[in-house]
């Protein structure tokens, strides 16, 4: 199994933080975003890594020789879903794929590698708690989701936020059979196709495909974790993430102060 990192964009919100090194340097509790990211794969026994970059990609090869890297020229006007694209070529024999800027725990990657699924995605069950810490990053923008019978129904910004199961972490899991999955439909969708009939494809996020997988007819199974995960978008969540991770719960934890 490879693990595919998606780490191209610049992190604009983190400000200063990213002006001379790409978002995943940044450094929470002593330790780079990247290299928590790192941990909890190869805890796992994942020792085949390819990292995608755009901005500041040098800074990153010249740091992480034992990567492979693959380039994403167009980094600054497309999107997650294009951004991982560019490692198609990395995908044929099962992978795992991961935002780059996220903090979660080898269990998860634990869960996923065990799914029988063809695609599976981790789910936090507890982002509400988190989500009341940050005035920067409202539910609106939480990649939520909603669960039938086992399966994923739907993945969208727009579930109310009592219908939601939980969020899409941003790992997800690809068989061989489902990463054949995921090229085919990519590979069939035209150049000026759009999700929801208004998201350029180069403009899109990996919910959107997934979600339109979904439309398909495609099942995608998931596995959760109540909690133990923090994005790291604003200097907010970075203030947060530097207080509250690795307890044993960062967010049931930070939810009584």
């Amino acid at each position: 199994m490879k693990t595919i990192i998606i780490g191209a964009g610049r992190g604009r919100r983190l400000e200063h933080l990213t002006a001379q090194e790409p978002k995943p340097f940044t450094v929470i509790q002593g330790k780079r975003i990247l290299d928590w990211v790192l941990a909890a794969h190869r805890a796992n026994g994942i020792t085949d890594l390819t990292y995608i970059g755009g901005y500041l990609l040098d800074v990153v090869k010249q740091n992480y020789p034992a990567l492979q890297f693959r380039h994403n020229t167009e980094w600054a006007s497309n999107n997650i879903l294009q951004s991982l694209w560019y490692a198609a070529d990395d995908m044929d024999n099962g992978f795992i794929s991961t935002y780059a800027d996220i903090l979660y725990q080898p269990g998860i990657v634990a869960k996923l590698l065990a799914s029988p699924a063809d695609i599976t995605i981790a789910v936090d069950t507890d982002w509400r708690t988190r989500y009341r810490h940050r005035s920067l990053h409202p539910t609106t923008d939480a990649e939520k989701v909603t669960v039938a019978g086992g399966r994923i129904a739907r993945l969208h910004r727009a579930i109310p936020d009592n219908e939601a199961a939980g969020e899409f972490i941003g790992v997800a899991k690809f068989s061989p059979r489902g990463a054949q999955i995921f090229k085919t439909y990519h590979q069939a969708l035209p150049p000026n196709f759009q999700f929801e009939g208004k998201i350029p494809l180069a403009r899109a996020y990996l919910i959107h495909f997934l979600n339109y997988l979904v439309e398909q007819g495609v099942e995608i199974k998931f596995v959760t974790t109540p909690g133990y995960y923090i994005e790291v978008d604003t200097l907010e969540d970075y203030a947060y993430a530097e207080t509250y991770w690795q307890l044993p719960n960062p967010q049931l934890i930070a939810s009584t102060v």
